[in-house]
């Protein structure tokens, strides 16, 4: 049974009925591109299928894939104190740990599995550390951060966070395939967590051998990357390996595969437009360049807040980075 689900619109749910009923329309890939590794926040490695060579998916802004990386003891970096205004971010651990703090008192541990999805609004000022445990003792770190772009009605509302253990998020499992749905429905399942805009959030994991097609309203736009093993995207079954990504051409649905002897996991994200007028310089997202001015005289004047022990998160940091190149392993 299809659900209406937080900034799901009435003509959005109705094109979601119509499509249970008409024959899908498998889309196919249009761009591609494989991602390159570069350094993010304290010093950590991501790969950046979507903001780079592929500027953006509206409503997607970026997707940066962090790591796999075998940190060694001491040598685990983070993301210390910095602003975000008028988008949300979305951060999804597959190994190690992440502790986050905020300007607005929230704070966490986000270990193997869990998702946040912070909604930072009007702004919040917004640490992300190694766990101790994974600082102290090393060890592998991976995840997923997703920048989500929010409508001008949404810019500046208050910040929300959705912390939530990998118990609350929502599996379906069909032939060989299991689907993590994060946002949106699949196989009949619903995503605990909300959107302020309709917005499909999955993490496909196709056995040898196994395919899987995923109705998509046509007016939704959206990319496939995929993060593990190898495979095959869209109706054309683009070759795709570890690091690459294709994004979504017309169509009501698409389909991801895997070859006869290798596993794939593939992240898909599918999102309805915003389409309106996008300012974007580092952490701030609105609307005109006015907008992200005010959001930088607001961040230096202390508007945004501040999280209490910012200096020792920086030292941490530097430490860390230090540790890395004494080891000689400054290439993590």
């Amino acid at each position: 049974m299809l659900r209406i689900r937080l900034g799901l619109s009435v003509a959005s749910f109705l094109l979601l009925a119509k499509m249970s009923t008409a024959p899908l329309v498998d889309r196919a890939v249009v761009a591609f591109e494989t991602s390159h590794q570069q350094r993010e926040g304290g010093g950590f490695l991501v790969r950046r299928p979507i903001g780079g060579r592929i500027r953006n998916v509206d409503p997607f802004l970026m997707l940066d894939h962090m790591g796999p990386v075998e940190y060694g003891p001491g040598q685990a970096v983070g993301a210390p104190d910095h602003p975000h205004r008028g988008f949300e971010t979305v951060t999804y651990i597959i190994d190690g740990g992440m502790k986050h703090q905020d300007s607005a008192g929230n704070s966490g541990v986000l270990t193997p599995g869990w998702v946040q999805w912070m909604t930072a609004g009007s702004g919040v000022v917004h640490s992300e550390m190694p766990t101790d445990e994974l600082l102290e003792k090393g060890g592998r770190m991976e995840g997923f951060q997703l920048w989500v772009n929010l409508p001008k009605k949404d810019k500046m509302r208050k910040p929300r966070y959705q912390d939530t253990p990998p118990e609350r998020i929502p599996v379906a499992k069909a032939d060989g395939v299991t689907v993590k749905v994060i946002a949106g429905e699949s196989l009949g399942v619903s995503a605990t967590i909300e959107t302020r805009i309709p917005i499909l959030y999955l993490d496909v994991h196709l056995s040898p051998g196994s395919s899987f097609t995923q109705p998509i309203p046509a007016s939704y736009k959206g990319f496939a990357y995929v993060w593990r093993g190898a495979g095959f995207l869209g109706k054309e079954r683009r070759p795709a390996k570890m690091g690459q990504v294709g994004t979504m051409g017309d169509g009501t649905a698409f389909t991801v595969s895997a070859g006869a002897d290798e596993e794939c996991r593939v992240l898909l994200l599918a999102g309805e437009p915003i389409g309106e007028p996008v300012a974007w310089h580092g952490p701030f997202v609105m609307n005109t360049w006015e907008e992200i001015q005010q959001a930088f005289t607001d961040y230096q004047s202390g508007k945004l807040g501040q999280i209490d022990g910012a200096e020792e998160r920086y030292e941490k940091t530097r430490k860390a980075k230090k540790a890395q190149q004494k080891s000689g392993r400054n290439d993590l």
